[in-house]
């Protein structure tokens, strides 16, 4: 991962000037003073990526998982994105559809999750609070939104079995195996022989940006379209959209459905936005609003992936007396028929 620094396009500066712009911006994403930021970067030989794995995680907490070894990648097992065009709202890249395999023929699973890396109080507890989930689920796929350089690093190390795929602040981890970051990714896979299309996106936040967000939503539908027949297509993210707005939109094609609203609309996770039930934003009104949402093309030969349960993660709060994260994540696992 390159962290884009400001101080990268201001060649021919004093060093001096170099090193105080690196402070700064250090302490803004660290959230601490500028002396601080200062003893990391000199301790670090002024790398900013290395000083800020060394502030957000120190050598003293490592663990089992993150002295493991890193797990080789196949050929074709992993897409680099991050050097992706970002200039339109959405960009998209694909793989190719060899290398990435999955290993049980019989089960598939993939979380989603907003980890809201931008809010960075108590990042770090947070982070291994998410990397808990992951640890315990073990799913095939993750797709993560918000994530920022120091969270990705950490996740790294933490998921060190997972392939992860980077791009601004999306992030998709494949155990077949992979994490993506981007505005938007689409990654081509197999799953015991069936061909499968995944696909990520963060979309517009905030009421004012409805329009916007709705246009959004056109451009994904219009990729899950775009994706051969021959393949299943799964997109997960956080949409930001309301039911009216989707509504607006005229509704989901006819090949493409909400997997909750497939799944028979559980109650238990409606709402992956839930401020009477998640106090991270310290907001005193009750808002519940299903933003993150998972929507699924089934091949043209249908029936060999079937969605079929959804539960939500990140409901318990971590000793810092926080929740992981503002959202709760979403597990969902499918049945492939052989």
């Amino acid at each position: 991962m390159h962290v884009t620094l400001e101080a990268d396009r201001e060649e021919g500066e004093p060093e001096a000037k170099k090193r105080r712009l690196l402070c700064v911006e250090f302490a803004s994403v660290a959230t601490c003073d500028s002396a601080v930021a200062q003893c990391y970067l000199a301790e670090n030989d002024w790398e900013m990526e290395r000083a800020l794995n060394s502030y957000f995680e120190p050598p003293v907490e490592n663990s089992a998982l993150e002295s493991r070894p890193e797990t080789p990648a196949g050929p074709g097992s992993c897409v680099d994105l991050t050097n992706e065009e970002t200039t339109d709202s959405i960009s998209s890249k694909t793989s190719t559809s060899e290398g990435i395999q999955q290993e049980d023929g019989s089960t598939f699973s993939f979380i989603t999750w907003n980890v809201d890396g931008l809010d960075l109080n108590n990042l770090q507890e947070r982070a291994r609070g998410v990397c808990s989930y992951l640890t315990l689920y073990s799913p095939d796929v993750i797709f993560l939104q918000e994530v920022i350089p120091p969270y990705c690093s950490y996740l790294k190390k933490r998921a060190s079995s997972y392939e992860i795929i980077t791009g601004n602040t999306l992030c998709l981890t494949v155990k077949f195996k992979i994490i993506l970051t981007t505005i938007f990714i689409l990654l081509q896979a197999s799953v015991s022989g069936n061909e499968l299309c995944l696909m990520t996106s963060h979309l517009e936040s905030t009421r004012g940006h409805a329009k916007e967000r709705m246009n959004q939503l056109k451009m994904v539908l219009k990729k899950m379209q775009e994706v051969p027949a021959s393949a299943t297509v799964i997109f997960a993210g956080d949409t930001n959209l309301r039911d009216h707005e989707v509504t607006k939109c005229g509704g989901l094609p006819g090949n493409i459905l909400d997997v909750w609203e497939f799944l028979g609309k559980p109650k238990h996770c409606q709402y992956t936005w839930d401020t009477q039930m998640n106090s991270n934003l310290g907001i005193s009104a009750t808002c519940k609003l299903r933003f993150d949402r998972i929507f699924f093309r089934t091949a043209a030969e249908s029936g060999h992936i079937v969605p079929q349960s959804l539960d939500l993660l990140g409901l318990e709060k971590l000793d810092c007396g926080r929740f992981p994260s503002d959202h709760w994540g979403l597990l969902c696992n499918l049945d492939v028929i052989l």
